[in-house]
């Protein structure tokens, strides 16, 4: 692994770290009312990093790494499930909507994909 790759790493933990306190002050400020809802936004939360990370690796990508776009893909669906399980409490209709239109948008984001 190079010296970048491992820099992303530990970055992305620190990340990880940061969304959990997130969620955590969101539950005692009252934000979130049920303590189970903090897991679905942690979810949310790193999909919208992996999003960034995506955009970074956009820039200097490396050869036998994950492409951008999969980082992308995994972003993309980390805010599904996390969005997803959020209104899963309202309505489970809902979360049928949220998952087919992720799966919707990366099959045609794939489609059209250059190579």
């Amino acid at each position: 692994m190079s010296s970048e790759s491992n820099k992303r790493m530990l970055l992305s933990i620190g990340f990880f770290f940061i969304s959990i306190v997130v969620a955590v002050l969101l539950y005692i400020a009252g934000a979130i009312t049920d303590w189970v809802l903090m897991v679905p936004l942690v979810f949310l939360l790193n999909g919208l990093w992996f999003f960034a990370l995506g955009a970074v690796r956009m820039g200097k990508p490396v050869k036998y790494e994950r492409s951008p776009f999969g980082t992308v893909a995994i972003g993309l669906i980390a805010v599904a499930v996390g969005a997803a399980w959020f209104v899963f409490s309202i309505n489970w209709l809902y979360s049928l909507i949220v998952i087919l239109l992720v799966i919707a948008a990366l099959a045609i984001a794939a489609a059209l994909q250059r190579k």
